[in-house]
């Protein structure tokens, strides 16, 4: 029998071969950060679990793919598995881990993000807006700092494109973006020690590169609950946290603005610019290595390899870091900055 769970394919599996194999794929578990969930269990439906998509869009999905970002030659990651281990603290806080279990009360239509700040036309996009942009497929990696990895393709248009209608003032240096705050709707909310809502931040020249994205959909179809939807940010040489969720607010700013994680007690973990670097240890872990997320029968590591400066788009984007450590650095204490 075909292991459809692999990850050898280049494309997609259609999500029939999912449905239709109860027997194969009863529970799904997925090793965390140093931990093994429980087994989680659910029924493979088209309409519901970790696959259902939030709303259709025929006219948009599937986007042609661009040949120039095929994932660096890296196998595909299983849909399954990428659906079912994500980051969201709004909705799992404190963990990573099945987020879609909790996303069933999000509600994603009508959408809009409100762009201003330091521009020239500020301007609210709803999601027909944000769709008559030219869509396009990407296939990139995605490194969390927890050193898990996946290779994923990505729908979108690049952020400079929005960002050049907003048409940004002389005073403008940075970017700040703002997740949703829905406390009915997003379960995570409820955890009060962190300072929500969510909100990241780029500098002007990092959003305006060419692999900063707007992203509306994956594996061609719009954008799964539990990655985001209906729009995220994604800049695959950071850290994953970096790339903001479910973006309600898009802000042009003067000075360097706050981010969620760089807050006390974590601004010697997560700093502001925090691209992925094999020579800046995180204070708790290394990260000299990394491992792609696979599967076979149940999501698991896959083999170990080492981390490349940059997640690998050195060639994009290494000029924007001449002060970029290239050499092994000591884990920073309690009080320090992370860069």
């Amino acid at each position: 029998m075909k292991n459809y769970f692999d990850g050898s394919r280049l494309d997609p599996t259609d999500e029939q071969i999912y449905f239709n194999r109860r027997q194969f794929i009863r529970h799904i578990s997925l090793a965390s950060a140093g931990s093994i969930l429980l087994p989680v269990p659910f029924q493979l439906q088209a309409n519901s679990g970790p696959l259902a998509v939030p709303f259709e869009r025929n006219d948009v999905f599937p986007a042609k793919r661009n040949g120039r970002y095929e994932g660096q030659g890296l196998k595909m990651t299983d849909r399954l598995v990428a659906a079912t281990h994500n980051n969201f603290y709004e909705f799992l806080p404190n963990r990573g881990g099945p987020v879609w279990k909790y996303t069933e009360n999000f509600k994603v239509q009508p959408w809009k993000i409100k762009v201003g700040g330091e521009c020239h036309k500020p301007k609210t996009f709803d999601l027909d807006d944000i769709f008559k942009f030219e869509q396009e497929e990407r296939v990139y990696r995605f490194r969390c700092v927890e050193t898990w990895a996946m290779n994923v393709p990505w729908t979108g248009f690049p952020l400079n494109k929005l960002l050049k209608q907003v048409q940004p003032n002389s005073r403008a240096r940075h970017v700040r973006f703002i997740t949703a705050n829905k406390p009915a709707q997003m379960p995570g909310l409820s955890q009060r020690h962190y300072q929500w809502p969510y909100h990241e931040a780029l500098r002007l020249d990092e959003a305006m590169n060419d692999l900063t994205l707007i992203v509306t959909g994956v594996y061609g179809k719009p954008l799964l609950k539990q990655h985001g939807s209906p729009v995220r940010i994604i800049t695959p040489w950071k850290y994953g946290y970096k790339s903001c969720k479910s973006v309600v607010r898009i802000e042009l700013v003067r000075d360097q603005p706050s981010t969620f994680w760089g807050a006390k007690p974590y601004q010697h973990e997560y700093g502001y610019l925090s691209n992925v670097n094999p020579n800046v240890p995180h204070p708790r872990w290394s990260q000299k290595w990394d491992y792609m997320l696979v599967a076979n029968v149940m999501p698991r590591r896959g083999p170990r390899r080492p981390t490349e400066i940059f997640n690998g788009y050195a060639d994009q984007v290494g000029h924007l870091y001449p002060d970029e450590p290239t050499k092994p650095q000591l884990p920073l204490r309690s009080g320090q900055l992370a860069r």
